[in-house]
C-alpha cells in the first residue's frame, strides 16, 4: 500500500489527503480479491518505523484505521470475513487495540476469505518476538512448525503472491519469514491509483508462472 504521500503531492494535496484516499482503496482490493478466490489478503498498513513520522501523522492516520473499523472492516465481517491483526499491537492507542480485538473475536468463525492488516509489522520484530516467546516458555528444540506457531501471525497462510505498489522494489520488512516463495510483483502506480485492471493482469501473470519451490 505504498505511494499514498507522493500520490498527494503529484496533485498539490496534503500529504494526510493521500493516507484518507489509499484507505478508500482498501474496499476495492478486498472486493477484487474475494471475486479472484483469494483465501487470504494481507495489507501492510503501518510499520514499526512508521512510528518515525511526524506526530501529526502518526495521530491522522490512528485516526483513519478507527474510520476503517466502522466503515470498511465492517463490511467484511458482515460479509463473512474474517479479520486478523499482526504487529506491536501493545503499542497501538488502547481504543484501537479494543477495537482490533473485539473485530478478531466477531469474525473469528468467518468462512468467506481472512483480511489481515499489518500494523505496527516489521518482519524482524516479529521474528524477534517469536525467538523470545520460545525462550521465555523454555522450549528446548525449535523447528519451523513451533516457530511459525510463535509468531504474530500465526495460523495465517504463507503468501503466494505479494505487489507492491509505489515504484521501490524492495519488501521493507514484509512477512520476512513467510515471504521466501512468494512470487513478487513491483509496480510503479502508487496505491490511490491501483486499478482493477492492474490487478487482474498480475493475476494473470501469476497463474502462468512456474512455482517449483525449490525442486
Amino acid at each position: 500500500m505504498d505511494g499514498n504521500r507522493r500520490w498527494a503531492k503529484e496533485r498539490g494535496l496534503p500529504s494526510l489527503e493521500g493516507h484518507r484516499k489509499g484507505l478508500d482503496k482498501v474496499r476495492d482490493m478486498v472486493e477484487w480479491a474475494r471475486d479472484a478466490g483469494i483465501e487470504e489478503v494481507t495489507l501492510y498498513a503501518f510499520s514499526t518505523e512508521n512510528w518515525n513520522r511526524t506526530e501529526e501523522e502518526v495521530g491522522y492516520l490512528m485516526g483513519l484505521f478507527e474510520l476503517g473499523f466502522r466503515e470498511h472492516f465492517a463490511e467484511v465481517m458482515e460479509a463473512g470475513g474474517r479479520i486478523r491483526f499482526i504487529g506491536e499491537r501493545e503499542r497501538m492507542p488502547e481504543k484501537l487495540q479494543t477495537l482490533m480485538n473485539e473485530a478478531e473475536a466477531k469474525s473469528k468463525d468467518g468462512t468467506k476469505g481472512t483480511l489481515i492488516i499489518a500494523l505496527s509489522y516489521g518482519g524482524r520484530p516479529e521474528i524477534l518476538k517469536a525467538v523470545n516467546t520460545l525462550l521465555g516458555s523454555g522450549t528446548k528444540h525449535v523447528d519451523e512448525a513451533s516457530f511459525r506457531a510463535a509468531m504474530w501471525s500465526a495460523d495465517t497462510l504463507d503468501p503466494d503472491l505479494i505487489i507492491r505498489t509505489g515504484g521501490e522494489k524492495r519488501l521493507s520488512g514484509f512477512l520476512t519469514w513467510q515471504s521466501v516463495y512468494s512470487e513478487l510483483f513491483f509496480i510503479d502506480t502508487k496505491w490511490p491509483d491501483f486499478s482493477k485492471e492492474e490487478f487482474d493482469g498480475i493475476i494473470s501473470d501469476y497463474t502462468s508462472r512456474e512455482r517449483r519451490l525449490g525442486k
